[in-house]
């Protein structure tokens, strides 16, 4: 299996154990500030701003001035800003326009490391951010939820060769497993991505109880990331960091 990977500061995506992120759901700047000192004890590879549930995402000038303070609190640890839509399992409906107003805000203070991108969105508008970010040093996770379903192999793997496409330095995808059957359809997914299409790290993960072993098993198929719950989790099936991390450096240990 080839193996290609992306190094951002110190951290290297895409080989080894799979690197792990953790969200911040607090929803005001008290709440943030103390979470994000917890979750940075865990240790996690990557820090999630998850913006949606941040009690004032709709004024620009909150959420650079929070981007400053969370950076400053961290100023060693990889963040990524996220913007998760209401279409794709958010906390908060806004327009298109705003919300692409907000990813380029969030690129223009040069205060993360990586933007979340969603696919589904007007492909103009996403390529545009893509130019953006790489102008400003900002890499791109480009994603895609599908919270009711897991959809064929064949589309899943043709949404994350989009995601190439459209420049996606690391492109993501999660689905809903209604059975087992639909985990190994996921996990079949990222083996084939991984050994036949994929020319950059790419993260996969199957949500729910019933997808737990995808978000451990990435070393084994082939996603290059996991997420982890620090303080709260941001989706179904995410699991401590501690009790995350043992299982990933088990399994490192013996493939």
């Amino acid at each position: 299996m080839q193996t290609i990977t992306i190094t951002i500061k110190d951290v290297t995506i895409g080989e080894g154990v799979p690197k792990i992120i953790v969200p911040l759901m607090g929803t005001t700047e008290e709440e943030l500030l103390k979470e994000v000192e917890t979750v940075n004890a865990l240790q996690p590879d990557i820090i999630e701003w998850r913006v949606d549930v941040y009690e004032q995402v709709e004024s620009l000038e909150a959420v650079s001035d929070m981007i400053s303070k969370l950076r400053s609190a961290v100023p060693n640890t990889l963040l990524l800003f996220t913007f998760r839509s209401h279409k794709e399992g958010g906390n908060k409906e806004i327009s298109d326009d705003y919300y692409f107003q907000l990813l380029h805000a969030a690129i223009g203070t040069k205060n993360i490391d990586l933007v979340d991108v969603e696919l589904f969105y007007e492909e103009s508008s996403v390529k545009e951010t893509v130019k953006v970010a790489e102008e400003n040093g900002v890499y791109v996770v480009m994603c895609n939820h599908d919270f009711d379903k897991t959809p064929a192999k064949e589309e899943i793997i043709y949404r994350l060769r989009k995601m190439q496409e459209l420049g996606a330095h690391i492109p993501k995808i999660a689905v809903m497993p209604q059975t087992v059957g639909d985990l190994l359809i996921l996990l079949d997914a990222t083996y084939t991505m991984k050994t036949k299409y994929a020319d950059r790290p790419f993260i996969t993960m199957s949500m729910s109880g019933t997808g737990l072993v995808s978000r451990l098993s990435g070393a084994v198929f082939g996603s290059a990331c996991t997420f982890g719950a620090g303080k709260e989790a941001s989706a179904p099936g995410q699991i401590p960091v501690t009790q995350l991390r043992d299982v990933l450096e088990i399994i490192d240990k013996n493939i």
